[in-house]
């Protein structure tokens, strides 16, 4: 592992502006950004998927791939990921640091505490609620009724019994229900991967809509005078995490909002950062590309006025073959029927990028179990559909495996222009964007409202919320909002319950199917896994 001092040097970034963590990992102070002005910005990859197995098919470990493959045919490039999350770490999924030989370092650090952003965030989070409830026990100034208090606590982990829960239950004030939330699925983490500085920061968190009155009007944060003290729990949360590949390559890892709730994307301000310092980037968003994708293109990159150049999609054999009908416990025999089949779980997102105007290229990520007339198999659907296509072998093999993917994403990127646009326009109403976006990215036949939402919807256009993005809460593990239903259906229904504001933020979030805030534990956590480590 190289000195962090020796990390940031590989991209021009001088000692004067590192804040060491340790000898392995450290912050930049985003002063930076002001010496780099006149430089133009570098291209944007991002790297997206298929819909997933619940294990994910390995977006971050592509990623990983892709800048050491980059690294190893002389190509200078810089990585921005999202940062893991408790709730994953210690649940399904597991850390989220890449695998095997593709991974970034240190891992445990990464994966836990690392430099405490996630804690910043929750703090905060839980001021603003702390401060809530205190303003209605020292005499309601603001006449919030407290059965209408819109701003939910976080933690940063899965913990299904927390999601409904009564306060106050020995308070002189009423009781009410609460929910809380992960934290990565907060409003506060969405606009601290959205905005441009601190400034903006306090800005947009003066905007958030925490409450109603009890004559049904909207209360913000900015009414309870916290902005500052919320901005300054989140001092050193604005500056980008510096870290490196197993292989030394330098990477940013930065805000993590989750991409099935929130828009699943690493924050802007790497993001933007990264442009400055590298010629070409790459980034990831958040689980399928009808999630992450979509949040990145219509959501990032319309606030941010970014420009993306390519797309990367991630396929495995195995997720095709689950959704060509093949269970999940015979996931390893070979089946290219299935794959095939399954295939059209790929085109479908494929088509969806394009549908940006943004050119896409294929990576097979490989599993150990995959054979060679599977691999075989998938190149040539590949070639019979027009996808340009390379094999990635990156975390048994390391920078080595993943230079064909290298390559194919140069040529691409010196042979292509991006014609990137949004797949809607901001002045269509609520229902209108949510409609598209089931419609052309999901491919539902119908989206049906629950009353409620119907309600909050007119209410939200009624207080001038019409005119900005909708981020949609849905399964990631289908493209309908049902997560058993796999492949690539057609014409089925989403069902939108509930919508809520996130004005801070910028977006709208409509809740779709069963889709919850806060993640529960599977019957054999990650965390007991670890016992036999």
């Amino acid at each position: 592992m190289q000195n962090i001092f020796d990390i940031a040097k590989k991209i021009g970034v001088d000692e004067e502006y590192i804040i060491p963590y340790g000898r392995d990992k450290a912050k930049i102070d985003t002063s930076i950004a002001q010496t780099l002005n006149e430089k133009p910005d570098g291209k944007l990859v991002l790297v997206s998927a298929i819909t997933p197995t619940k294990a994910g098919e390995g977006k971050t470990t592509t990623s990983i791939a892709l800048c050491d493959g980059l690294a190893a045919i002389g190509e200078k490039c810089l990585l921005c990921l999202r940062e893991p999350s408790l709730g994953p770490v210690f649940g399904i999924k597991g850390g989220a640091t890449g695998g095997g030989k593709a991974s970034i370092i240190p891992q445990e650090d990464i994966n836990l505490h690392f430099t405490g952003d996630m804690h910043a965030l929750t703090s905060a989070i839980n001021l603003i609620a702390a401060v809530i409830d205190n303003h209605i026990f020292q005499g309601n100034e603001l006449n919030i009724d407290p059965n209408k208090i819109v701003w939910h606590r976080a933690l940063d982990m899965n913990d299904r019994a927390l999601r409904h829960v009564t306060v106050n239950e020995s308070q002189k004030t009423p009781a009410h229900s609460e929910e809380f939330v992960i934290t990565v699925a907060s409003e506060l983490m969405a606009i601290l991967c959205l905005c441009k500085d601190a400034e903006d920061f306090a800005h947009r968190v003066n905007k958030i809509l925490v409450a109603y009155t009890y004559d049904d009007e909207p209360v913000y944060l900015s009414q309870l005078q916290i902005s500052k003290a919320v901005t300054k729990l989140m001092k050193q949360a604005f500056f980008p995490n510096l870290v490196q590949t197993l292989e030394e390559n330098p990477v940013l890892v930065h805000g993590g909002p989750f991409a099935n709730i929130a828009h699943g994307c690493n924050s802007l301000i790497a993001t933007k950062l990264a442009l400055k310092l590298s010629p070409i980037v790459i980034t990831e968003a958040g689980f399928g590309a009808d999630l992450g994708a979509e949040k990145f293109m219509d959501i990032k990159c319309r606030i941010g006025q970014l420009k993306p150049n390519l797309v990367v999609m991630v396929a495995t054999i195995r997720a095709l073959k689950m959704h060509g009908g093949q269970p999940l416990e015979e996931i390893e025999q070979e089946n290219v029927e299935a794959l095939l089949n399954g295939a059209e779980n790929l085109k479908v997102h494929l088509e969806n990028i394009s549908q940006f105007g943004v050119e896409q290229v294929v990576c097979i990520n490989h599993f150990a179990a995959d054979t060679v007339n599977e691999t075989n198999a998938l190149k040539e659907w590949c070639a019979k559909n027009g996808y340009k296509v390379a094999f990635c072998s990156s975390f048994q093999d390391g920078s080595k495996g993943g230079i064909e993917l290298a390559k194919l994403v140069k040529q691409t990127l010196d042979t292509t222009q991006s014609h990137y646009h949004p797949l809607y326009e901001l002045d269509l109403p609520i229902i209108e964007k949510i409609n598209i976006i089931c419609k052309k990215i999901y491919r539902a036949g119908d989206v049906e409202y629950s009353d409620l939402a119907l309600q909050q919807i007119g209410k939200l256009e009624q207080m001038g919320y019409r005119n900005i993005p909708v981020c949609i809460a849905k399964t990631p593990q289908s493209l309908t909002d049902n997560p058993k239903i796999l492949g690539a259906p057609k014409d089925f229904t989403v069902h939108i319950r509930e919508v809520r504001l996130s004005a801070g933020a910028g977006f709208v979030v409509a809740l779709s199917g069963a889709i919850m805030c806060m993640p529960g534990l599977p019957k054999v956590p990650a965390a007991v896994k670890m016992e036999k480590e």
